[in-house]
């Protein structure tokens, strides 16, 4: 080791390349590396979401269309192999409600739930949540259950 191969430990330099903004000796003194005039050099600035330079922005170009229901209601769906799975891992045994749905994290609190036909059900179980499709309730009974909407 000598003068001519010393450097700095690994990591130890975070600075890199020239700092701006510190005088015209500096070489990236004046206006700083943002050019002359126009909002960009500007302190504060920032452009917003979708500005496309002036240009109409894509979002406005594009026709809108269709409908949108204000009373719409959304529901989770859980499929019949989902509820087979809860019963397979002794999570629930005769009686699945709405708040055992909650605690395992399948729906939120907030949700509406619909029991879809998707899968087999062999257990027999007291099912109570907000909807089922026609196959998800045929199935349920003809495992031996029942299917209670709330």
């Amino acid at each position: 080791m000598n003068l001519s191969n010393l450097k700095p430990a690994e990591g130890s330099i975070q600075r890199d390349g020239k700092r701006i903004g510190r005088g015209q000796g500096s070489g990236k003194g004046g206006t700083a590396a943002r050019g002359h005039k126009g909002a960009k050099s500007r302190s504060g600035y920032s452009k917003k979401i979708g500005f496309e330079g002036g240009q109409m922005p894509l979002q406005r170009r594009v026709p809108k269309f269709g409908f949108t229901n204000i009373n719409r209601k959304e529901y989770k769906g859980v499929n019949l192999s989902t509820l087979q799975e809860l019963v397979d891992n002794k999570v629930i045994k005769n009686e699945l409600t709405f708040d055992a749905l909650v605690e395992n994290g399948l729906v939120g609190k907030n949700d509406l739930v619909k029991i879809l036909g998707g899968g087999e059900l062999k257990a027999s179980l007291k099912v109570s949540v907000h909807k089922f499709t026609a196959t998800a309730k045929a199935a349920i009974e003809a495992a031996g259950g029942e299917a209670i909407s709330l």
